[in-house]
């Protein structure tokens, strides 16, 4: 059997011994009950009455998690698989949910969608945000365009970023040093280096923030096999301002500046080369919140964003793009049992080829939560996609449950029913390469079903889905982008753990069998598994292992031609994390130890991936 089979199962029977030693402490107050969640509905409600089982990072997770990038907090949840975010800092990542491609996958930063129009699916590099800046991370798995539109197909991720003290002034400080290595080459030289500053406050009813992050790197090769080592460094300004009008009125305004370069080598030939990626953000936005009554409130996000990329290589190009956010919907509630929503969502992309080009889309769309006091919940809506290019499309979703209340908790029974849209980019539509204008849009539709259990100690989750993908968009060769005329079909289970088996330990655990028909699913593992052990040693000091398992999965070899399809082999890595506060909880100092055993795998075909590394680091907070 599978020696990394083996190696969770004995964690999991080890934690299994652990809980039943703690059967009897019963003097636990964690209040897993009244965790609430918001982007499955946009209100805040109880999970019992959600849904879904919406995955919640909070501020403490991210702060044991200092040091690591946005993708390698991610990767470790259940249904999600972010290639890359084990390798070479800075190295492309391309992000697999529920057996989905990047494309299908939207990212929200403060209420607004964000999204390159020059890259080729229109996709968010998760490379330009750093952990520093965020406040909490959910994220919704499934079908979910009727709240959010184009792309959220099989996930969003609603990131918040840090809120401003109640302090007049506040001012938080990191700096993390550590290794870049892989596991044949255990050097430990002093190769990445990230620093934050951030100044922050409220005076009366104003509000302010201020941050820089600095992120550099330069100890591994972008290939094996190669011994120039590949820099990388990521610069990013944050600036947030807020005034409270009233009690009922208050505006946030904010503006982000966010720089990227890295080196990469020659990956058709597999030789160093002195390549260069540059790319750099420029983002301005506003959120505003007028509540005219106790039950109703009118909210109004919109936001300008600017992308410019260079890439100096063989083949050297540059790109230039923009969009337009604006996103205006009224909350009212009925009687604390309906929560309704209308909204009106716009967007323009525009990018430059030959000519300037741009698309706009304009959604109406509406969505009402019913939570009833005997236990059903339903959550449905539609929306009606207006496109420039191709005209409308509706969608829509149907998710009821039933929550039975037990007398510490409850078992909750969920269901989902839901379309999505995925709109042609423009790179697609009108590109330098290929190009179809006549492309339609990507059309995905996605069935859930499962239970839940939680008391005050434990959640525990079992969720299947299956979701069809219809006019998938395809570069066909000399044909370029088409509609395909197949389909794909992917489905999986996806189980979740989250149990204080004391009051200084908590075990967290899932669990993902994903299974993609239609193509050739590279990269994406039929089985994986994470499991986490947090031990809170006392006030001060806080520990915690972390262990990941990556089944078989495809891989192909794009240096051949034809490209060769490869099996690449399962991997597991141990984390190890370790933190202690001092000078009244104000200094922090942690340590962390990435693939502690120091295990050798292929995480993409001809690329490098990172063996035993350290970080060590402090964070202090005035």
């Amino acid at each position: 059997m599978n020696k990394n089979f083996l190696s969770l199962c004995a964690i999991v029977l080890a934690c299994n011994g652990i809980a039943a030693q703690q059967q009897q402490n019963d003097s636990v107050a964690l209040q897993k009950l009244d965790e609430v969640v918001v982007s499955d509905s946009r209100f805040a409600l109880k999970r019992e009455n959600s849904g879904k089982t919406v995955i919640k990072i909070t501020a403490a997770e991210l702060a044991r998690n200092q040091g690591r990038t946005v993708a390698e907090i991610i990767t470790t949840k259940s249904g999600f698989e972010i290639n890359g975010s084990r390798g070479r800092e800075g190295t492309i990542l391309g992000i697999f949910a529920r057996g989905g491609r990047g494309k299908q996958v939207l990212i929200i930063i403060d209420g607004v969608r964000v999204s390159d129009p020059s890259s080729s699916s229109s996709e968010y590099d998760l490379r330009l945000l750093p952990v520093s800046n965020i406040e909490s991370i959910e994220i919704v798995k499934g079908a979910a365009s009727t709240l959010y539109g184009t792309n959220a197909a099989t996930a969003v991720i609603n990131i918040t970023t840090k809120k401003a003290s109640k302090k007049a002034i506040s001012g938080n400080f990191q700096s993390t040093v550590g290794t870049q290595q892989t596991a044949d080459n255990q050097n430990y030289n002093a190769s990445e280096f990230t620093n934050l500053a951030n100044i922050n406050g409220s005076l009366n009813r104003f509000n302010y923030s201020l941050g820089v992050t600095n992120r550099f790197s330069n100890g591994l090769s972008d290939l094996i096999n190669t011994e120039e080592k590949d820099a990388y460094a990521n610069y990013s300004l944050d600036l947030k301002l807020g005034y409270q009008f009233a009690e009922n009125f208050d505006i946030q305004l904010y503006a982000n500046q966010t720089k990227l370069n890295t080196g990469y080598d020659d990956s058709f030939v597999g030789i160093d080369a002195p390549f260069l990626f540059n790319s750099e953000q420029e983002r301005i936005g506003i959120a505003s919140k007028y509540s005219y009554s106790d039950q109703g409130s009118l909210h109004i996000n919109a936001a300008y964003a600017e992308y410019t990329s260079e890439n100096i290589s063989a083949f050297p190009n540059d790109f230039e793009a923009n969009n337009y956010t604006l996103d205006i919907f009224n909350k009212y509630t009925f009687n604390n049992q309906f929560y309704t929503i209308l909204g009106l969502n716009y967007i323009q992309d525009a990018s430059r080829f030959a000519e300037d080009r741009q698309i706009t889309i304009t959604d109406p769309y509406a969505n009402f939560v019913y939570v009833s006091s005997f236990g059903l919940n339903l959550n449905a809506g539609a929306r009606l996609n207006n496109n420039s290019e191709y005209g409308n499309k509706l969608v829509y979703n149907l998710n009821p449950s039933f929550s039975y209340k037990l007398d510490d908790g409850y078992i909750k029974v969920l269901s989902s029913y839901a379309t999505s849209y995925i709109t042609p980019s423009l790179t697609q539509l009108y590109g330098f390469f290929g190009a179809n204008p006549d492309l339609n849009p990507e059309e995905n539709r996605t069935i859930e079903g499962g239970m839940e259990y939680a008391n005050s100690t434990l959640r525990a989750s079992a969720l299947y889905f299956n979701r069809d993908e219809n006019n998938p968009i395809i570069f066909d060769g000399a044909n370029g982008y088409q509609n395909s005329e197949g389909f794909i079909d992917a489905q999986g289970l996806e189980v979740e753990v989250d149990w204080n088996l004391s009051e200084v330990i908590q075990w967290t655990a899932n669990y993902t069998f994903t299974e993609r028909k239609g193509d050739n699913a590279i990269r994406i593992p039929k089985h994986k598994a994470n499991t986490s052990f947090d031990v809170t040693i006392s006030e001060t000091t806080f520990a915690s292992f972390n262990y990941a398992f990556v089944g078989k999965r495809l891989d192909s070899d794009f240096s051949t031609f034809p490209s060769t399809q490869i099996n690449l082999d399962s991997f597991s890595l141990v984390n190890f994390y370790f933190s202690h506060t001092l000078l009244d909880q104000k200094l922090k100092v942690f340590l962390n130890v990435d693939n502690l055993l120091n295990e050798e795998f292929v995480e993409t075909i001809g690329f490098n991936t990172r063996g035993r590394n350290v970080r060590i680091g402090f964070n202090l907070t005035l």
